[in-house]
């Protein structure tokens, strides 16, 4: 007897619609995309209980004839390609011709459509993948398709749908994701006729956003364009004061196409930098124009996973252009200044004095003979310091509260960093040794890696058994609890080489942390105005290397609301 046997066609199809259809929000997604290559500009989704009651998508889209009708319920039935080469220059976002049929296999299906050159249209009723008839009927121009029962013929899968909200949270999710793209189309959603959203068509995309993400986030958006060579990048980034614990406001498009792929969110994350911190994500949308014989959509049945040709090319552009970005946006916090210029000094007519408190001085080079005047013209007035902690400074429109720690690594994680890569960190030898007691891991990091560290300005004795002798430090570094830094220290050099652009970010992070001003230390005004200065000259000076923000500024409005001065 034999053991292996062909399934039925209803089990196959069966089968193949769950990989496209797992769960209401993939009928929305289909059917909008549907929609969208019909050439619809308008187009309306209509819910109920969370998609598992109803789902009708409408739109008046060039529409169908009796026999297009008949055969788009037909498994790989499809007018968006014709032979095998078609998969290499796709631009529709429909093209496999499983999603209807993958529909109507496992629902109670109605579809409904009308051509522009025909008065009458067809009404076409399909059940558990079987036709239960189709006659002409009165319609608009367009298409109708409503879906009921889903999962009905499939109880195991109709058991795991969630509750009614969260399906309907999915629906939101994806319709919001489909709509973004395409500002030109009228969008609409009601669930049981409460209308959830209405995305009127518009010439500009910031207007969408603005309804999507809100207009708190969009009036802050700064947008930026590039194209490099055939690729086209479009970027709305939000500040990273905005960042996220989730990726969830993270909008990537290929050719209008949303997808969901590790190579662009890293992009993205090492786009925004040192602005974010660990295990944030920033809101930010994402828009690449690219050939599409160079990118490859036909990897899974949801075509939400693409695999560029050349993903070091985009990777790389996608960087550049957050960062070009990013670096000509003026901060919010210079915003109230004179002029814009991102400057904490006024015209100074004196040198800056020597300081008797090297853990701030000594990340802190004075410089020689007259400074230069600065392009502001007024100073921030020091209010003072709380808790030893954050520094208080009245500004043009409010109050500005500094992190005189963050302040100061930033300052001292970009003077190593431009020491390293000069080749020569300062080195400054004890003149007492420090006596440092490691484990036998650390031990063994420093048996094959202590040249290494001499690279970093540090120089280790071993004195027997797992005592070390520390003899040299890094200048910058003062004031620093060695055995905490060093324990810290190895287990980021333990990770990789020195060369390696990541650890070595990491191992200087660590050094730069370590050697700043801690909190809890008092501050005199001239050490304060002199970190001011420096932190002015640093290329990202509003945030720390593991990118907690350095400002905080407080508006006069801001303020008075506090304390119900104004509603």
């Amino acid at each position: 007897m034999n053991t292996i046997r062909i399934l039925p066609e209803k089990v196959a199809s069966q089968i193949a619609a769950g990989e496209v259809i797992d769960r209401p929000a993939s009928v929305v997604r289909e059917l909008i995309d549907n929609s969208i290559d019909a050439g619809a500009d308008r187009i309306v989704v209509r819910i109920e209980n969370g998609g598992k009651g109803l789902i009708k998508v409408s739109d008046n889209g060039k529409g169908m004839s009796r026999d297009d009708l008949l055969l788009c319920v037909e498994r790989h039935a499809t007018s968006k390609i014709e032979t095998a080469s078609d998969l290499f220059s796709i631009k529709s976002l429909g093209f496999r011709g499983e999603a209807l049929p993958s529909i109507a296999s496992v629902s109670r299906m109605k579809l409904t459509s009308r051509p522009k050159d025909r008065m009458e249209g067809n009404r076409l009723k399909i059940a558990g993948g079987k036709l239960t008839g189709i006659a002409e009927t009165g319609a608009p121009v367009g298409n109708e398709v409503e879906v009921g029962a889903l999962f009905f013929n499939i109880p195991a899968r109709r058991k795991f749908l969630r509750a009614a909200r969260t399906e309907t949270d999915h629906i939101i999710d994806t319709f919001t994701r489909v709509a973004l793209p395409f500002p030109g189309i009228n969008f609409k959603l009601d669930d049981a006729g409460k209308t959830l959203m209405n995305l009127p068509a518009h010439d500009h995309q910031l207007p969408r956003l603005s309804a999507l993400l809100g207009r708190k986030v969009a009036e802050s958006i700064t947008e930026a364009q590039e194209r490099i060579h055939d690729l086209g990048v479009s970027v709305y980034l939000a500040p990273w004061e905005l960042s996220r614990t989730r990726g969830d406001r993270l909008y990537v498009y290929v050719n209008g196409r949303n997808i969901r792929d590790r190579l662009v969110t890293r992009a993205i994350i090492e786009g925004y930098g040192q602005r974010l911190m660990k295990g944030h994500y920033p809101q930010a949308v994402i828009f690449l124009e690219i050939d599409p014989s160079k990118v490859d959509v036909n990897v899974h049945p949801t075509k939400q996973e693409v695999r560029f040709h050349n993903s070091r090319d985009v990777f790389q552009a996608i960087v550049s252009t957050i960062e070009k970005a990013l670096a000509c946006s003026i901060n919010p916090l210079y915003a109230q200044m004179p002029d814009q210029v991102p400057s904490f000094v006024s015209d100074i007519s004196e040198p800056f004095p020597e300081f008797s408190q090297p853990a701030l001085t000594q990340g802190i080079p004075a410089r020689a003979g007259e400074p230069e005047q600065s392009a502001i013209s007024e100073l921030p007035q020091i209010i003072g310091q709380l808790g030893n902690t954050y520094i208080l400074c009245q500004v043009k429109d409010g109050l500005l509260v500094v992190d005189q720690h963050a302040a100061h690594e930033r300052i001292m994680y970009e003077n190593l960093k431009k020491g390293f890569s000069n080749s020569r960190i300062e080195v400054q030898a004890l003149l007492i040794p420090h006596k440092l007691e490691l484990s036998a891991k650390e031990k063994r990091v420093i048996q094959e890696k202590g040249d290494r560290l001499q690279r970093f300005g540090i120089e280790l004795e071993h004195f027997g058994g797992n005592t070390f002798l520390l003899r040299a430090v890094p200048a910058l570094l003062e004031n620093v609890e060695w055995d905490s830094f060093l324990s810290e220290f190895l287990a980021e050099l333990e990770e990789g080489e020195p060369e390696d652009d990541i650890l070595l970010d990491k191992a200087l992070t660590v050094m730069a942390c370590h050697g700043a001003i801690r909190a809890g230390y008092r501050m005199t005004d001239e050490e304060i105005t002199h970190l001011f200065y420096q932190l002015e000259e640093m290329d990202l000076p509003t945030n720390c290397p593991h990118g907690r923000p350095i400002f905080k500024h407080f508006t006069y409005y801001e303020i008075e609301k506090m304390f119900k001065r104004v509603v």
